[in-house]
């Protein structure tokens, strides 16, 4: 063995015994010329190494340097200066001899948490990168909820059972990644975007309770939280309704709070219907840790079908940025009404960003001598002001915050204003968590362009109980693409849930449709006649026919909830080798081409346009 102990176990309890570590050159510091001291690294942390005068010369002549690879022994002693930041602080190895058992070029950065290489430099290097405390305690986390996952599942019967990367392409959502098939010329497998039918054939062959943590792969544009592979707690259970896989994932997600961060998270999990979520929050992933609803002041044309608008409080004021605009939205922004001209401005500025889309933002403060102040006086008298800001619970010293446009942008642009307001506000805490259930969504959306209904989830949803005779006895074609809603499709609710966590979908599933005429009617209802059916599900409704239980589950965002729990808005921190946001690998420098000769074994030309 090239070492006793690693170089973070080592405490006073041990002074006076001889050990041999093995590590990585963190710092070397000279005192004079007759001691040397060198911090030494490796995973389990830093011990400090302290040359005397015979050793020092020998480093005169052969120096050590920045991440040289070290073997060192000699006597553990109390440390003169002890370091109090360090677990190893207290004491120090007098050498008595070492070995350098390889040496380093100058590191391209700094490996230190404080490090000077930007984003593109420490990904070309990964490798070194990794060698960061930072980066290592993101990949010690990961290890610890995947732990904590599978001895939770363990406990409760679930088995773990792989299945194939190298599957059948069923372009359904996302593109997939193709590969081509030497052995079958012209044809291709795919790589999975989930273990999704795989999970449902285990439950026809009776194994109800599965579970991988799982590699999938999209070939789609990537962002902070989307890699193009990526990882999943995937999982299924038989003879369940909704009821039992929120029990059982609610109380998963508790068990790695507990085990991985030591919170007792006791307080009941929140639902929420996708229609309230809009409707208060404007988005399907609401973060409740803080409040700051919206208000609805022009009710959204093709949603929220059992709220009423608040119009009347804005209507007659002949102000034709709120009587032209499909939406008109608001939030009570907490203890903000003596923001200056200039803060009002900035927010102004940063609505209309691109990435935001908005022409401008009206505001009303209400201040705490009871007055109220607008950027449209002119158009509403205060006793108007006020009974806006009431309905949007703004108290005294608030300040309201209002948008208009078209809908969607309209939406999706308040619900980012209260984000980005959250967290100027500090409501955002990285060591607060809130878990939310979000039910009832739509079974299907419309698409506009191909006059048909797309699945909201995925083509294997099953809608609600009490409404699967409403599936099964209506006809999916839509004669009026103008009256699309009046469709009885357009009212079905699918029996799915998705577990958000402090605004971020962690984990979406289904009860999963299980009988073949079921199954058929929305292939059926997503554009599929019978011969698409059998060819790209065909082993599905197959397997159908052979006593398929009732099942259902759920697949966990494996890399996102890590960086949730690790304070990180973003999952290539807990990735050991990511991609950038291109989709490449640049220390492999993967994607690259390939050899004429693989061409020719595959039997493909390459056609570039």
């Amino acid at each position: 063995m090239y070492r006793t102990h690693t170089c973070g176990e080592l405490r006073l309890t041990q002074k006076g015994t001889e050990v041999t570590l093995a590590g990585w050159v963190q710092t070397v510091r000279k005192l004079g010329t007759a001691i040397t001291f060198v911090d030494l690294r490796d995973r389990y942390g830093i011990t400090q190494l302290l040359m005397g005068e015979d050793l020092s010369k020998q480093l005169d002549e052969n120096p050590l340097g920045r991440e040289f690879v070290l073997q060192a022994t000699g006597v553990v002693n109390e440390r003169s200066n002890k370091n109090s930041n360090i677990p190893t602080g207290e004491i120090e190895i007098t050498v008595t001899s070492f070995k350098i058992l390889n040496k380093s070029a100058v590191p391209p950065f700094t490996i230190q948490d404080d490090t000077d290489g930007g984003d593109d430099l420490r990904m070309k290097y990964r490798f070194l990168d990794l060698r960061r405390n930072a980066v290592k305690k993101n990949l010690e986390l990961r290890y610890a909820v995947n732990r904590a996952a599978r001895n939770y599942l363990h406990q409760n019967n679930f088995m773990d059972i792989e299945t194939p990367f190298l599957i059948k392409s069923t372009p359904e959502g996302a593109r997939d990644f193709v590969v081509p098939s030497r052995m079958n010329p012209g044809q291709f497998y795919a790589l999975p975007q989930s273990p999704q039918t795989f999970k449902q054939l285990l439950m026809v062959s009776g194994y109800d309770r599965y579970y991988q943590i799982v590699k999938c792969f999209r070939d789609e544009d990537l962002r902070a939280d989307r890699q193009p592979e990526f990882t999943q707690i995937d999982c299924e259970m038989a003879f369940v309704e909704q009821e039992d896989i929120l029990n059982m994932f609610e109380g998963m997600i508790k068990s790695i709070f507990k085990d991985v961060k030591g919170i007792d998270y006791t307080e009941t999990v929140q639902r929420m219907t996708w229609e309230d979520a809009m409707w208060n929050y404007g988005n399907d992933k609401p973060d409740i840790r803080f409040d700051m609803k919206v208000l609805n002041l022009k009710k959204p044309s093709t949603v929220y079908t059992d709220k009423q608008d608040k119009a009347a409080l804005i209507n007659g004021a002949d102000f034709k940025v709120f009587d032209e605009a499909e939406t008109v939205v608001a939030i009570a922004v907490p203890g903000c009404s003596e923001y200056s001209r200039k803060q009002t401005d900035e927010l102004t500025e940063w609505v209309k960003r691109p990435q935001i889309g908005m022409k401008g933002l009206v505001f009303i403060k209400v201040n705490a001598d009871g007055t109220y102040k607008s950027s449209v006086d002119k158009f509403y008298s205060e006793q108007k002001l006020k009974a806006i800001a009431d309905a949007a619970n703004a108290k005294a010293g608030d300040l309201v915050l209002i948008l208009a446009g078209a809908e969607e942008r309209t939406r999706k642009a308040i619900s980012d204003l209260r984000m980005e307001m959250a967290t100027r506000l500090g409501l955002r805490k990285d060591t607060e968590f809130k878990l939310l259930w979000v039910l009832d969504f739509p079974l299907f959306e419309y698409d506009e362009e191909g006059n048909r209904w797309v699945a909201r989830h995925h083509p294997f949803t099953s809608p609600k109980p009490a409404q699967i005779e409403t599936m099964i006895n209506n006809n999916p074609v839509i004669d009026n693409a103008a009256e699309y809603l009046k469709h009885p499709y357009a009212n079905i609710k699918a029996n799915a849930y998705d577990m958000v966590l402090n605004g971020n979908e962690i984990g979406g599933g289904s009860i999963r449709i299980f009988q073949r005429e079921l199954q058929e009617k929305m292939f059926a209802a997503l554009g599929m006649n019978e011969e698409e059916q059998l060819h790209k599900f065909g082993f599905l409704l197959g397997a159908f026919e052979y006593g398929a239980p009732p099942h259902g589950g759920i697949a966990f965002g494996f890399d996102r909830l890590c960086a949730i729990l690790g304070g990180s808005e973003s999952i290539r921190d807990f990735i050991a080798f990511p991609k950038n946001n291109s989709g490449r690998d640049v220390m492999l420098d993967a994607p690259a081409t390939i050899d004429e000769k693989q061409f020719d074994e595959l039997q493909i030309k390459l056609n570039l346009k």
